[in-house]
């Protein structure tokens, strides 16, 4: 049964193909019961090494987020880095444009063959897997921004799933309050699992917004390192801009 109360609807909806690279905004997204479709499907690795991209981690790996990331209609992989066409991916053009890009060999891998359909290269290992689903709300991205006024608080730099447009609430990052609670967003049925814990990842430039320190200081000072939300799945569905979200 659902509570009455409306919480908010959705405004942004993003999947990420490639594990540290840009996501792209998509108006309706499929979620199953492990991940959405399509989403973090593909590693960048250093080719030398075989070592992940981390950006939080090493600063060869800033201008990633840079690098954008789209699945087409046959659910292959695309990527453009800034100035440049889109390509298809894995292959050796788009990796030669990637290492051109970053200043040495770096290469696009999936994660499991059934990724990359008629891909024979090598694959790589998924750097981490916290939940299916990351929800974040405008109501702490409004909360961040009082507290950092000069900062961008731009959904981007956090690379959630779900974002949901909900009225401010004065002094709180509401969702970090809803742990072990229970969300419907149309017919899609969530558990709000816990925090989503934040690194240097946050702080990094991406298109339209500059490197800032003051993201994550703020975060860590005023809410335990935390921004968002991880959720597990209830009841998988699609869902699409404009769904309701409320407590059930």
């Amino acid at each position: 049964m659902r509570d009455a109360a409306l919480l908010g609807t959705v405004s942004e909806l993003w999947r990420y193909p490639a594990s540290s690279l840009a996501g792209e905004r998509l108006e309706a997204i499929s979620v199953a019961l492990e991940s959405i479709e399509g989403d973090r499907i593909f590693g960048l690795v250093d080719a030398s090494d075989n070592e992940i991209a981390r950006p939080d981690r090493a600063e060869k790996w800033h201008k990633v987020p840079l690098i954008r990331t789209r699945l087409n209609p046959a659910r292959q992989l695309e990527v453009a880095v800034p100035d440049g066409e889109w390509l298809s991916a894995p292959g050796v053009e788009s990796d030669r444009a990637v290492s051109a890009y970053l200043g040495f060999e770096a290469s696009l891998r999936p994660f499991s063959q059934e990724n990359a359909p008629g891909y024979s290269g090598p694959m790589t290992a998924e750097r981490y897997r916290k939940a299916p689903i990351h929800l974040l709300t405008t109501a702490s991205l409004a909360r961040l921004k009082a507290l950092h006024p000069e900062g961008a608080a731009d959904p981007r730099r956090f690379r959630p799933n779900i974002v949901v447009d909900m009225a401010a609430i004065e002094g709180s990052f509401p969702e970090t309050e809803w742990i072990g609670r229970k969300l419907a967003i149309g017919d899609l049925l969530l558990t709000i699992s816990e925090p989503c814990r934040r690194c240097g990842f946050t702080i990094i430039a991406q298109d339209g917004f500059d490197n800032d320190p003051g993201i994550l200081r703020n975060l860590v000072r005023h809410n335990a390192h935390n921004l968002g939300v991880y959720c597990t799945v209830d009841r998988p569905a699609s869902i699409k801009l404009g769904d309701e979200m409320q407590f059930v």
